[in-house]
């Protein structure tokens, strides 16, 4: 996807009304007022690489999102308009088209396997960043499935809804992403995070023990997690966990059936590169534990030790960080009042994520943007978010 102007000024729920009106108005009669879905990105405190390794993750939904406004059709023809690339594309059922409308096909392509989906002109508009690690990508596939399943008159969990955007895009676009994205953008509540188990799918809210804000450094490097490492990372995984199982003679199905205690006692079967993608796995996931209780207690201090840990993790054992994020991470870092950060996303460039005093967060932001461009890079942003609900319909009046 191209990389977007995250420019939180703009407002994507006006845009995408716009946006339908001036690309598909007067096409045909509108008889009622067009449906509108908006879905979050996310940033995620603790919990990096471990979803689709069945494990523990700790991510919050931003407000900052993807709005498509949506009419129905009397065929099943899907013609989407994206308003921040000034383009439209048509499709049926059956194409598999390129780029963003790949996203939108895929999630049509899904859903039609389980409820009558009419055909639909959309549009899309967005202040997430696309490529900056907010999961642009999900919270694309979540409004545009909530938008079809509003213009068709049909319902579906926010659980189930996640779960086939989570298809469409592995099935559709190729990614071999886990749940984290597609749950945390369906499944966030305001002023709370998603302790989420990706093995049973199991899930709580926790709410934030004490006044804390979340301030994001984008740092303009654009990933696109099809054609990075990414995919390379889930298949280090498969084979650390068959060379454990074969070397322990146990069941072993994910790193997330597998200890530290495990993994050292079998470290010799494993070459470096597989035990430090297995050790990464199995500290985070305990790292996720400890945030999860720490932010519940408003033990602020303990969950940015966390946020550090992880990022040191994916950094050296992972290697998915980049000298921008690790830049980012650094002079957040050394700013009076921030309790911790790490890079958020699937990595290989994207934002890092700060846990920040809310008493401080206004000056946080202007002492980091302050020296952004000199230390991280001449592309990148600054902005606080606050921790916003999950996907849902809203009035268009």
């Amino acid at each position: 996807m191209t990389r977007q102007s995250s420019d939180s000024d703009s407002d994507p729920k006006s845009r995408a009304i716009a946006g339908l009106r001036d690309t598909f108005d007067g096409d045909v009669p509108r008889a009622s007022d067009p449906i509108l879905a908006v879905a979050p990105g996310r940033v995620n405190l603790v919990g990096g690489h471990t979803d689709y390794n069945d494990g523990l993750c700790l991510p919050l939904a931003v407000d900052r999102h993807v709005a498509v406004a949506a009419w129905p059709r009397d065929d099943d023809v899907i013609r989407a308009h994206a308003t921040d690339f000034g383009e439209t594309t048509t499709f049926d059922p059956d194409d598999s088209p390129d780029g963003w409308a790949a996203y939108v096909a895929a999630v049509a392509r899904v859903l039609r396997e389980d409820v009558s989906l009419l055909g639909a002109d959309l549009a899309i508009a967005s202040d997430v960043p696309s490529g900056a690690g907010l999961s642009s990508s999900a919270a694309l596939e979540l409004a545009v499935g909530q938008a079809l399943l509003g213009v068709a008159d049909e319902t579906m969990d926010s659980t189930g809804l996640a779960l086939a955007c989570w298809r469409a895009e592995r099935e559709g676009v190729g990614v071999e992403c886990g749940i984290l994205d597609q749950f945390a953008s369906g499944l966030c509540e305001p002023d709370a995070a998603l302790f989420l188990d990706c093995r049973s799918r199991e899930f709580e809210h926790v709410a934030f023990g004490g006044d804390v804000g979340i301030l994001v450094v984008d740092t303009g490097v654009s990933h696109e997690l099809a054609d990075s490492g990414y995919n390379d990372r889930v298949r280090e995984c498969r084979e650390a966990v068959a060379t454990l199982a074969a070397a322990s003679g146990l069941d072993l199905t994910s790193l997330r059936d597998v200890d530290i205690d495990l993994l050292e006692r079998h470290a010799d079967a494993l070459d470096d590169v597989h035990y430090r993608r297995a050790r990464h796995v199995v500290s985070e996931n305990e790292r996720v534990e400890t945030a999860r209780k720490a932010l519940a207690a408003g033990d602020f201090d303990t969950v940015g030790e966390a946020m550090y840990g992880s990022h040191e993790s994916l950094r050296d054992d992972y290697e998915v960080s980049c000298a921008e994020l690790d830049a980012a991470v650094e002079l957040a870092s050394e700013t009076d009042g921030v309790y911790g950060a790490r890079m958020t996303g699937g990595g290989f460039g994207g934002s890092a994520v700060a846990l920040v005093d809310g008493s401080a967060l206004d000056r946080v932001e202007r002492e980091i943007r302050a020296s952004v461009s000199s230390r991280v890079g001449a592309t990148a942003n600054v902005f606080a978010c606050r921790p916003s609900g999950g996907v849902r319909l809203v009035a268009t009046d």
